[in-house]
């Protein structure tokens, strides 16, 4: 299978879209066709553990990489202990009948609430994409993405070294950062926007190891930080010098097709899954709702909807930042607004890339470059009314603000014992929107994106526990004793680690961060 530019580059190997991350043009790398699995497979792959679930989806999409290859590196980033949960990504029933038979919700102290009446009991399927060892849904691609990069390198004969360069609203940069540490070959560069990210997230960067990785505030918010990588990726003058240097630049963000391709797996076994503890025999319809910035991990959704996964409705949901609800609701994608730095601060983001790859599969090249012109120039773009049909047919939207995302942290906790963090909290009160607009009573599967220990400040806020005059670690002790939950070991190991990287600048001194970097 070949990748083609969402703005017309031709054909190259899933090994040369993944080396490059993005393409020349400054477009998005797509698979030229979908591939397809039908319930036959489906059925195969329901008593499959994940890494053997893994490699059968990627096979589909990773035509050049050979059955030895996807089995190291499948094995390499979901074996040998990285995930904290036998099943990697598991998924967890939300019910007052049946909590804590599985996932998060195991541990002392978790006994069901009696008598809710909440008329979602029972429709809620928690996918837990944050047992990996940075706590976060990126882990689950970041873990595999450098062995990907490894592999592509050495397909291609590339013999220079791989400067990695990521935007971070958080999450992404910490993930990044341990997958590629002591990546023989490559080099990380981590810019996080100085005030918008959490001080777990922050203390997780800054005491990063590894020889070579660096990491760098800046004055802005990650859109900032996002559009100074893609103006590095895009001039000439730069890439010229560093390749004059023995550099070649690549990307960790999910703009890089190996980056996306993992998340799609997540999807196919949350089916499986399913299909596994009896909730759904194969061909039931479920929804998928997901809490999303950049739009990666709901396009993940969509591929697997496209490939045959029998997926009803695709729920966007956004935080105070609701760019992409008005734009799904509406047809209008507009940057020009307020931004918000809210209490799910990896939603903060207002200029949502992968969106892009969305919109070429419901049009083509000449639509895409007119929309991402437009939102270059004046900073918006509106959809015509047959795309904004289609965008209709696909997909439900909504917002949560930061009082509502609170009310529903303690909501979830007081009806189902169980503990939500700052984003899966949105999207589990964006999908209680959907269901008293549509009545839809289909089972959902909820995307939850970070454990509550990365966000301990605004989950205790939440639930009412004072924790003024507290350290960080203070802080996850209270958590931990009051939610019976172990703190997350490599949050419980950043106590005492030094603090390595303290530097800050501007967003227009990043050219020069990287050449000091990268000597």
């Amino acid at each position: 299978m070949n990748y083609i530019s969402t703005r017309g580059t031709g054909a190259v190997s899933s090994a040369e879209a993944i080396l490059t991350g993005l393409a020349p043009d400054g477009g998005l790398f797509v698979p030229s066709e979908i591939p397809k699995i039908s319930f036959t497979e489906i059925e195969s792959l329901k008593n499959a553990d994940y890494i053997e679930r893994a490699k059968y989806i990627l096979r589909k999409y990773l035509t050049d990489f050979t059955d030895d290859e996807l089995n190291q590196v499948a094995v390499g980033a979901y074996g040998n202990g990285n995930f904290a949960h036998a099943d990697v990504a598991p998924v967890v029933k939300l019910s007052t009948d049946a909590c804590g038979e599985a996932g998060f919700n195991e541990g002392p102290g978790n006994i069901p609430a009696a008598g809710s009446a909440n008329p979602l009991n029972g429709l809620q399927y928690i996918l837990e994409l944050w047992h990996g060892p940075t706590c976060a849904f990126k882990d689950m691609a970041l873990q595999i993405l450098p062995r990907f990069l490894t592999c592509s390198m050495k397909k291609m004969g590339e013999k220079r070294t791989v400067a990695i360069l990521v935007a971070t609203s958080g999450d992404t940069g910490k993930a990044a950062l341990e997958g590629f540490k002591d990546v023989d070959g490559t080099k990380i560069l981590v810019f996080y926007p100085s005030d918008g990210v959490s001080d777990i997230q922050k203390l997780q960067m800054i005491t990063q190891d590894g020889e070579n990785v660096m990491v760098s505030a800046i004055r802005g918010n990650f859109d900032d930080a996002q559009n100074g990588v893609k103006r590095i990726f895009t001039s000439d003058e730069i890439v010229q010098n560093l390749e004059e240097k023995g550099y070649m630049l690549s990307s960790a963000n999910s703009i890089n097709w190996g980056r996306l391709v993992p998340q799609i797996v997540y999807y196919v076994s949350a089916y499986c899954d399913m299909l596994k503890m009896g909730e759904i025999t194969c061909g039931d319809e479920v929804n998928v709702c997901v809490p999303t910035g950049n739009f990666g991990n709901i396009l993940a959704a969509y591929y697997a909807k496209m490939m045959g996964i029998p997926i009803k409705k695709l729920i966007c949901a956004s935080n105070e930042n609701n760019v992409l609800t008005e734009f799904i609701n509406t047809g209008k994608y507009d940057r020009n607004r307020e931004f918000f730095t809210t209490i799910s601060p990896s939603m903060d983001i207002l200029i949502s890339s992968n969106l892009e790859r969305l919109l070429y599969s419901l049009s083509d090249t000449d639509t895409v470059n007119t929309l991402m012109k437009d939102l270059s120039d004046v900073g918006n773009y509106r959809l015509d009314c047959n795309m904004q049909a289609k965008i209709s047919e696909l997909l439900w939207a909504g917002s949560a603000n930061d009082i509502e995302t609170g009310e529903q942290i303690a909501k979830t906790f007081e009806e189902f014992n169980y503990l939500a963090d700052t984003h899966t909290a949105v999207a589990l009160n964006v999908y209680e929107q959907y269901v008293a607009k549509t009545g839809d009573k289909t089972k959902t599967i909820i995307a939850s994106t970070a454990s509550p220990f990365k966000f301990g400040d605004s989950v205790m806020s939440a639930l009412g526990i004072t924790i003024k005059d507290k350290d960080d670690f203070e802080k996850l002790e209270m958590l931990s004793e009051i939610s019976g939950l172990a703190i997350p070991q490599s949050l419980a190991e950043l106590k005492g680690k030094d603090k390595k990287y303290n530097n800050i600048g501007e967003v227009t001194e990043m050219d020069d961060v990287v050449y000091e970097f990268l000597n």
